[in-house]
């Protein structure tokens, strides 16, 4: 992968947990460094809390729930990026790990068995890294889970 001018070929590389995905550049606001994390009693699973960045109150999801990463105690950063939910734009701040670095390159159509919000993968050496769709990812993290386990949701 190259860096080039081309914004729609432009991807941010990102830590989530011990994995590694890539946003579109276009839809990252910032990479924030740490911050005041505000929570509260009754957030809903993987809601964190919130930040505040720009006078904004943007919420922060725990994306390496869904992901299937581990949660590291080690967040450097937060994502702040700009996903669409219900038909408006919103921000959604995810807590990132490691370095993060500015590719650029051609998007592959996602594996056969790929999930919903990996809208295609980057070629990276021997690997490929799941480009994430945020729209996707935060409805995904918006469903309430719903446990089964005894026959009757709880």
């Amino acid at each position: 992968m190259t860096l080039t001018g081309n914004a729609r070929d432009s991807f941010v590389l990102v830590h989530i947990g011990d994995r590694r995905f890539a946003v579109a550049a276009d839809a990252v606001s910032e990479l924030s460094p740490p911050v005041r994390l505000h929570t509260f009693p009754h957030t809903t699973n993987p809601v964190s809390g919130v930040i505040v960045r720009r006078g904004r109150i943007v919420p922060v999801c725990n994306a390496s729930a869904v992901l299937g990463g581990r949660r590291s105690s080690a967040n450097l950063f937060y994502l702040v990026a700009e996903c669409h939910v219900a038909g408006s734009a919103e921000l959604l701040a995810i807590p990132v790990n490691g370095e993060s670095e500015l590719v650029s390159g051609k998007i592959q159509p996602p594996d056969d068995n790929a999930p919903s919000y990996i809208s295609g993968t980057l070629p990276a050496g021997a690997d490929s890294i799941g480009v994430l769709d945020l729209s996707i990812l935060a409805g995904t993290l918006r469903q309430p889970s719903i446990s089964y386990s005894s026959g009757v949701p709880s």
